[in-house]
């Protein structure tokens, strides 16, 4: 089945929701980003996916950094786009945004979110997609571009990588 929505999207709502794998998250994005001219709607939301992993890893600071940036980037986006409620995740930002800001106040327990989506089709490719994909687990915590990674877009074959 085609889909209207980039393969590494989708792959990117998979880790994010299913696997709250943020690093993967960035990984994937990070390389439709760069296909896309830099467009600064993924840009803000792979912000948002690095704000979770340094969140995630109490580096609050990174955190802040991060989810500020991804905030000012996607406030000027429709509250529906790229067929998900960015509305509703900028609001759970800025929801976190504002415990990290008093974190030395009070501690900040770490909380994952969902990226909520809206749109039908897009639903079901990430669920199609959530089928194939393997859970990440354990999950990555540095590159690990190269040989592995050439091997699994082989397996997919994806980016001129055949068997």
């Amino acid at each position: 089945m085609s889909s209207k929505y980039d393969p590494l999207y989708v792959d990117y709502l998979v880790y994010f929701n299913r696997d709250q794998d943020y690093f993967e998250c960035h990984e994937v994005l990070e390389e439709l980003w760069l296909a896309e001219d830099r467009e600064p709607v993924y840009k803000g939301l792979l912000q948002v996916a690095v704000g979770m992993y340094h969140y995630r890893n109490q580096n609050l600071r990174g955190a802040q950094l991060m989810l500020t940036s991804a905030i000012q980037i996607l406030e000027p986006y429709p509250e529906q786009f790229l067929g998900i409620e960015l509305g509703l995740l900028l609001s759970s930002c800025r929801n976190a945004l504002e415990k990290l800001q008093h974190s030395d106040q009070i501690p900040v327990p770490y909380q994952d979110y969902t990226i909520v989506i809206g749109d039908d089709e897009l639903e079901e490719a990430v669920y199609q997609r959530s089928k194939e994909l393997k859970p990440s687990i354990p999950q990555r915590r540095s590159p690990t571009r190269g040989k592995v990674y050439e091997e699994r877009m082989k397996a997919m074959g994806k980016n001129g990588f055949t068997s």
